[in-house]
């Protein structure tokens, strides 16, 4: 039995899905920030610290919204053949997944309000197994994502028979 060649024209997700990452950060860092403000005029208002809370958090929430989010997009793509998908992502710790089609056990395409508000949607590959068993690729395009999963499904078809 030979490996199979691994795909390597890796494809970007769309490029809305920076926005998705960009509305997600804001819910948590906006009221982290106003909360902060209201600490700083409550607790640390006479004291020498006075501002700093809020610009630490401030700075902070800033790059967690604008910059984080272009950071991601940028390291996460994917690669799709005849037998396999990939889907490679991070920078640090990188991950570089490859799932063969005859392992999949079903395949789900969801879409959460920022999702659906930005028009992308994640495929959920599940595979036999335990570790790494459940392969996601976030912020593809609903018909892409039904796509990827259409193709699968006819792979897997293809091989019971």
């Amino acid at each position: 039995m030979t490996a199979e060649p691994i795909p390597t024209d890796l494809q970007p997700v769309e490029p809305a899905y920076r926005n998705a990452l960009r509305a997600r950060a804001a819910i948590f860092w906006v009221p982290l920030f106003i909360g902060a403000m209201i600490l700083n005029k409550v607790v640390l208002a006479e004291t020498p610290v006075g501002d700093v809370l809020s610009a630490m958090v401030g700075v902070v929430g800033l790059s967690g919204i604008f910059v984080a989010p272009d950071r991601i997009y940028r390291r996460l793509a994917y690669a799709i053949d005849d037998r396999l998908l990939r889907t490679v992502r991070g920078w640090l710790f990188l991950t570089d997944t490859v799932v063969p089609f005859v392992r999949v056990q079903h395949i789900d395409v969801t879409r959460g309000p920022f999702d659906k508000l930005f028009g992308t949607a994640t495929l959920v590959v599940h595979t036999a197994g335990t570790h790494n068993s459940i392969v996601t690729l976030p912020g593809l395009s609903p018909g892409r994502a039904a796509e990827i999963r259409e193709t699968i499904r006819a792979e897997i078809r293809a091989d019971a028979e």
